[in-house]
């Protein structure tokens, strides 16, 4: 305490001396300035240096220690007035008010300007060592807006032609205050109507102008708009489809759907709507700087000392927004996936009367969000408050000034007007400057999030290309070790080896929950083991082709999912050449052709989500048809006889006879499907318990004997019941 206490006595001590030292050598500059002594443009210089030079003394002796932001304020400070001085002798011949006679008012608003400046920079461009996160977050933010220029690059044209003509809606528009001006000069003087109605002329042809390039630039930039966030979407999309399956289980849908809509949306804003504010903002205050110079430099160098203040206060609030801003979007992407929920289970919340549940956690969604906005929303009207208010009394000082310089005879009143007109365009402009910045960061943002997409490599690879002319269908599972992604520390296949040979059925039994289902998407290749590989006729399944190891290995599960289209499109669904007569086949061999017929439509019969149009055993054989249509040589059956009546479940075995080549692998609880298979595989605990024909493992009396006697039994006598 004792040490922060003297620091702090020493820090108010070096203020005090070095303001009092820099005033001094600033009315000391002020009476050799007078006296006309070493000259005066040279001994403005020579006093601006020692002004530099005293204060940093000063706070070493008193200090030990300067720091940077410190030395820019100090040499902002005394090198004002000489800059300013020789400024105005070198472009107009006059000498200013604060070299003839320095006082207090010179004195303070070169402190003014020199603090506001040093804030300015250090909010910008910050050299603290704690704010290289935030260097590196605008870094990120540049590169991530280079990308999204590059993917634009399709529709360069159209930006192309939105950028001419937003030069020329900024040029036409930047000459109506100077007419404006003119003309009250017109009819204040001597009147003349042929200047009259030539400036009246020009004005209109300027607005004319304005108004058609600002037309034309707006429909260039929003058919960019639209055909980039159309390509981009489908890029996302396609991005996602390619992704494993254990990134769907740890991105919830809710997010997914955020970034496809909402953050696509705003990443194709980024370069057309915020890219094209900052340019046509940028031209135009450089043609507004331009045309009040040429009416008053002295009331423009005042103007411009609101430039840095309005910086600061705009960068503070746009990192206070930007980040409420993220946070409501992540917030959103919440909601959205808390409706999601409970939309795609409502008939789990019906059934556990858990309608209140989903809609008091949604509301705890929605205040989240209104908390969030309120924040935000906070925010801005402070913000307004003080920039209206910085403007409000630059305004003033403007007047003041400019009423002084009508009575000297430096203005015209119709060259105030016109002043008055570019002062407020100038503080719109720079401050539209700093917040579309706030903005552009903002939808860059949102890019970042889509990216994330995009450049996500899936973990499970579809680089294979092996396609060969004949496959077998041989498969062998050779010493898996599985864990889901999900939950990496509770193993569900261990040490599991086992063999499916062509031409013959193989059924997996045992408890749910041992592994059986894994095997199958571990077949299907929607995981990757840890340890170990399958093998399909002696090759690894990553070696194949990922379209056509699709195309040979079909599966079939218990709860088909049927896609809104024509039931013609669900059978053929990835199949971009099938023809009816191949669907109708696949139909009949699933026992489903006699029912699609029976629909009003037949097989263009549409499904909706959810497709209650069908029962579940119809909907099993569509899913079944869809399988059998690619004449799979290695075809998986998980659980789907469960679902089918007698007739069915008999034309579909009858189907599967026919093929006598194929591998067959079926996941059943009916005694009488498994008693037909060729191989029976007992599944326990993640590893293969037993295995052999039905005889066979009966004849042992091990776990297979006693999963028919606890579990099989049961079954059937449900369904004589």
């Amino acid at each position: 305490m004792a040490g922060t206490s003297g620091t702090a006595i020493r820090s108010v001590v070096a203020l005090i001396v070095s303001v009092a030292v820099d005033i001094s050598l600033f009315y000391a500059s002020g009476c050799f300035v007078s006296l006309g002594a070493f000259g005066r443009l040279a001994c403005v210089w020579l006093f601006a240096a020692l002004r530099c030079l005293a204060p940093c003394v000063v706070t070493r002796l008193c200090l030990g220690r300067l720091k940077p932001n410190l030395i820019r304020f100090t040499v902002t400070h005394g090198l004002l007035p000489a800059v300013f001085e020789s400024g105005s002798r070198a472009l107009h011949h006059q000498e200013t008010q604060c070299a003839l006679a320095a006082d207090a008012r010179c004195w303070l608003m070169c402190a003014g300007a020199s603090l506001a400046a040093a804030l300015f920079w250090e909010i910008t461009i910050p050299d603290k060592d704690g704010e290289a996160a935030d260097k590196d977050t605008r870094q990120r933010s540049r590169e991530l807006f280079v990308r999204v220029l590059l993917l634009y690059k399709p529709h360069y044209h159209l930006l192309l032609g939105g950028l001419l003509f937003l030069s020329l809606a900024v040029i036409f528009d930047t000459f109506i205050p100077f007419y404006t001006g003119k003309i009250i000069d017109i009819l204040g003087q001597h009147y003349q109507a042929t200047e009259f109605l030539s400036a009246v002329l020009f004005m209109a042809m300027y607005s004319i102008g304005s108004s058609v390039s600002a037309g034309c630039r707006g429909g260039f930039l929003l058919c960019a708009i639209s055909a980039f966030t159309c390509r981009i979407k489908v890029k996302v999309f396609g991005a996602l489809t390619k992704q494993e399956i254990a990134f769907f289980e740890k991105v919830k849908t809710g997010e997914i759907t955020s970034r496809l809509s909402k953050d696509t949306d705003l990443m194709a804003k980024t370069v057309c709507l915020n890219v094209n504010v900052m340019l046509r903002t940028l031209i135009k205050t450089l043609g507004v700087i331009y045309f009040m110079l040429n009416l008053s430099w002295k009331l423009t160098f005042l103007v411009l000392m609101e430039v840095p203040i309005t910086g600061l206060i705009q960068n503070i609030y746009n990192t206070h927004y930007q980040r409420l801003t993220l946070a409501i979007q992540d917030t959103m992407a919440l909601a959205s996936d808390a409706v999601n929920e409970a939309v795609s289970g409502i008939r789990v919340v019906r059934s556990f009367n858990a309608e209140k549940h989903e809609a008091r956690r949604y509301d705890d969604r929605l205040m989240d969000i209104i908390a969030l906005k309120s924040s935000r929303d906070t925010v801005r009207t402070i913000y307004l408050l003080i920039y209206r208010l910085t403007g409000l009394s630059m305004q003033v000082l403007m007047l003041y000034y400019g009423r002084l310089f009508i009575q000297n005879g430096q203005m015209t009143t119709g060259n105030l007007v016109s002043f008055i007109l570019y002062q407020s365009e100038l503080g719109y402009c720079i401050r539209g400057l700093v917040a579309n910045f706030g903005n552009m960061m903002n939808s860059v943002g949102a890019a970042g999030k889509v990216f994330e997409f995009l450049d996500r490599e899936p973990l499970i690879t579809t680089a294979g290309k092996l396609r060969p002319d004949q496959l077998r269908g041989h498969v062998s599972f050779q010493r898996l070790n599985f864990a889901y992604p999900s939950c990496p520390n509770k193993t569900v296949l261990q040490d599991f080896s086992l063999e499916l040979r062509p031409g013959q059925m193989t059924a997996l039994v045992g408890p749910s929950g041992e592994g059986k289902t894994t095997c199958v998407s571990l077949l299907e290749r929607l995981y990757e083991p840890q340890e170990g590989e399958i093998l399909l006729d002696n090759e690894p399944l990553k070696s194949y082709d990922h379209r056509f190891l699709h195309q040979k290995i079909a599966l079939v599960n218990q709860d088909p999912v049927l896609f809104s289209g024509s039931i013609r499109d669900n059978i053929a669904y990835g199949l971009s050449h099938c023809s009816m007569d191949e669907i109708q086949e696949a139909a009949r061999k699933a026992n489903a052709h006699d029912f699609i017929l029976k629909l009003k439509e037949g097989y263009n019969t549409e499904l909706g989500e959810g497709d209650g149009l069908l029962s579940k055993s119809e909907r099993q054989r569509i899913a079944i048809a869809r399988a059998l249509v690619r004449q799979p040589q290695v075809l998986i059956l998980d659980e789907i006889t469960s679902c089918l009546d007698a007739e069915s479940e008999h034309k579909v075995q009858q189907s599967l006879a026919n093929s006598p080549n194929q591998t067959l692998l079926v996941i059943a609880h009916r005694l009488k499907t498994i008693e037909r298979a060729d191989q029976i595989v007992v599944v326990m605990e993640g590893r293969v318990q037993e295995q052999g024909t039905h005889q066979e493992l009966m004849d042992r009396k091990g776990s297979y004997y006693k999963l028919k006697e606890e579990i099989f039994s049961k079954e059937d006598a449900s369904e004589a019941n």
